[in-house]
C-alpha cells in the first residue's frame, strides 16, 4: 500500500501542506479545496488543500491520510477526530452515516450549505458537473412540514437539482433516501 498522506490537523480543519499530495486527493474523489482556487479547473495545483474534518473522518478511517497536531507532530486517533468532527456537526452520527453510505457508493459528496441541505452529491464532480442532487439528512422521528419540503422542492427545482431526504435508521445500519420529483399540475 502507498504511504499515507499526512495532514495537519488545526482547529476544524485538516491542511495537507505538500500541494502534491493535495492534488492527489482531490483527484481520487474531490477531497478537500485548494487555498485560494473557489473552482478549480484542472486538479493538479500548487497550494495546500484543506480538508473539513468529516472528509477527513472518511479519509483517516479509509486509510489514506495520518493526521498529525504540531508543534510535537503527535498522531490523532480516529476516536480524537471522531470527537471533535462530532463536536463541530449537529446530529453528526446520522451525517456521517449518509456522508459515508454516499461515498462509499462512488457519489462525491460536498457541503450543502449554499443550497440550504446538508450535502450537495454529484456523480462525476465539481467542474465536471453540476451537482444533480441536494441531500437533507432527517432522523426518522423527526417532523417537517409541508412548508418546508415545498421551500426545499422550490429551492431544487430553481438550482436543476432532485432534493432528497435521507433517514439512516443508525441501529440497523439502513438508510432511506426518499427523492422528490416536481412537476406542474
Amino acid at each position: 500500500m502507498p504511504r499515507k498522506i499526512e495532514v495537519e490537523f488545526i482547529e476544524n480543519f485538516l491542511v495537507v501542506w505538500n500541494p502534491t499530495e493535495g492534488s492527489e486527493l482531490y483527484k481520487m474523489g474531490f477531497y478537500g479545496k485548494p487555498v485560494g482556487i473557489p473552482k478549480p479547473k484542472i486538479p493538479e495545483f500548487n497550494v495546500p488543500l484543506i480538508l473539513d474534518l468529516m472528509e477527513g473522518l472518511y479519509l483517516a478511517e479509509k486509510r489514506i491520510i495520518t493526521v498529525y497536531e504540531y508543534p510535537e507532530k503527535e498522531k490523532v486517533s480516529l476516536r480524537k477526530l471522531r470527537q471533535r468532527t462530532r463536536q463541530l456537526y449537529e446530529e453528526f452520527d446520522a451525517k456521517y452515516t449518509v456522508y459515508r453510505d454516499l461515498r462509499d457508493s462512488g457519489l462525491v459528496v460536498t457541503p450543502g450549505i449554499k443550497f440550504g441541505c446538508d450535502f450537495a452529491v454529484y456523480k462525476h464532480g465539481p467542474g465536471i458537473e453540476h451537482a444533480p442532487y441536494m441531500v437533507s439528512v432527517k432522523r426518522a422521528k423527526s417532523e417537517m412540514t409541508a412548508t418546508e419540503i415545498v421551500k426545499a422542492g422550490r429551492l431544487a427545482t430553481t438550482v436543476r437539482k432532485r432534493f432528497i431526504i435521507a433517514v439512516p435508521d443508525l441501529e440497523k445500519e439502513k438508510i432511506r433516501y426518499l427523492k422528490f420529483k416536481w412537476f406542474k399540475a
